[in-house]
């Protein structure tokens, strides 16, 4: 079997391999051998935004129903196989994809594929399994969403800020649409959707590549294709007011969350957003964690990320206040740092410490095994094709000052803000100072 396309990876000789098998099935092999151990990982292109409204959390819920039954395995029997051989598991469901992953000792590659093979075509569901597995994303909810005022506030900024795209419904599912979930809905899931040619396996470790490819053959090569659904596309409106929700709630002090709508991670201002998130919030030495946390004492923690998502997400900025601050002050402080950095041209000094930190956090996750085919995985499920991995480092070398500049302006515009405030009870929210900068145009795992 010859490869699609094939990339080197780093500067020692590695080298990850794309090839598709009959079915459908996408592998992507990278042989590395520092140590004997092997990350196998299985990536479906479906998410939270393949559902449909009143049947949310679905994929989440179906994610947990893989570790059940299949044909030729036993309840519990998945687990118990691969901890005999000293694997470790799990998986994770997001807006844009589910995965599936093992760590496991290089010489016992063979057994994981046997079992993960089985439960992509031979998963057996029943009325108990899905009860049982019901009960658990239930409570998981209400531990980490209605009884969390983190995981309240997170979940309703999505819900404010999107109207039309389904990244609007969380993850894990509205409770509701949980409790309405049936067996017919979970099977006709799987049927559609946990396909090989739906499906990514990524390979990362001590492995013989024609061998391994032989393997593929043998466990995966037999099973069938399904008629994937082309999915119904969706753009957001264009939003032109700041969107703003208060909420009562058991905290001490007020709680921020802010979303600006951003872009897609193949975008090319991806890397410019990153900087800026960087240089503003992220550390200690950024802007506005100085100023709110440092220096005015306003705030006890601040931090931001740029979404990673196929569509555009929400740029997140997450602010805890001290008691005697209000949401509203931190706000209009962060406002006043985000026109310094449309104002001012960035010294090349900092703009370089703001890339050094990115490629140096960068390169960290991609030391391990497991770090390498999470890349690998997300990049190429996300934005279809894995060799936007190794163009991440160069995108962010060539952020210049200007381009800083122009996405700030373009992404941190306050009409296209939505703003989430937690307060502590009878608290009244104090008048809104003037909204200043940003220029003129300016989520469950097992």
């Amino acid at each position: 079997m010859r490869p699609l396309t094939e990339q080197p990876f780093g500067k020692g000789g590695l080298v990850v391999r794309e090839y598709r098998l009959d079915n459908g099935l996408d592998v992507l092999l990278l042989a590395d051998r520092a140590a004997p151990i092997v990350a196998y990982q299985t990536w479906f292109r479906v998410g939270s935004r393949h559902e449909q409204p009143g049947r949310t959390g679905l994929a989440h819920l179906f994610e947990h129903l893989m570790f059940n039954e299949t044909e030729r395995l036993k309840p519990g029997e998945f687990d118990r196989r691969l901890e005999s051989i000293g694997a470790d598991t799990n998986a994770a469901t997001w807006l844009d994809w589910t995965y599936y992953r093992d760590n496991v000792p290089a010489r016992h590659l063979e057994t994981v594929m046997e079992l993960e093979a089985e439960r992509m075509a031979h998963l057996v569901l029943h009325e108990p399994q899905l009860e049982s597995e019901r009960s658990v994303v239930s409570n998981e909810r209400r531990q980490r969403v209605e009884d969390d005022v983190d995981g309240f506030l997170g979940e309703q900024l999505y819900a404010l800020a999107f109207t039309q795209h389904p990244y609007r419904w969380p993850t894990i599912g509205w409770m509701e649409d949980i409790a309405a979930i049936t067996l017919e809905d979970a099977r006709a899931f799987y049927r559609t959707w946990y396909a090989p040619n739906n499906a990514t396996l990524v390979i990362v470790g001590d492995v013989d590549e024609q061998r391994t490819l032989a393997l593929l053959e043998k466990h995966y090569g037999a099973l069938p294709p399904q008629p994937i659904p082309p999915e119904r596309k969706v753009v957001e409106p264009e939003q032109h007011a700041e969107r703003v929700r208060a909420y009562d709630k058991p905290v001490t002090s007020d709680r921020l969350l802010l979303g600006w709508r951003a872009c897609g991670l193949a975008d090319e201002d991806h890397a410019a957003l990153e900087i800026a998130v960087e240089l503003l919030f992220n550390g200690q030495s950024s802007s506005a964690y100085r100023r709110l946390v440092v220096e005015s004492q306003m705030a006890s923690a601040v931090s931001a990320d740029v979404p990673g998502f196929r569509d555009p997400g929400l740029l997140e900025v997450r602010v805890s206040l001290q008691r005697g601050h209000t949401a509203e002050e931190a706000q209009a402080a962060i406002d006043e740092e985000i026109a310094r950095l449309v104002l001012d041209p960035v010294p090349p000094e900092v703009l370089d410490k703001g890339k050094n930190r990115l490629e140096a956090r960068f390169f960290r996750h991609l030391r391990p095994h497991e770090g390498k085919a999470e890349a690998l995985g997300h990049h190429h499920t996300t934005a279809g094709d894995f060799r936007l991995v190794f163009r991440s480092v160069e995108r962010v070398r060539a952020v210049t000052a200007r381009a800083l500049q122009r996405a700030v302006t373009r992404y941190f515009d306050p009409r296209r803000r939505s703003v989430i405030i937690a307060r502590p009870p009878g608290r009244d929210a104090k008048a809104r100072p003037p909204t200043r900068g940003g220029g003129g145009r300016a989520r469950g795992a097992r």
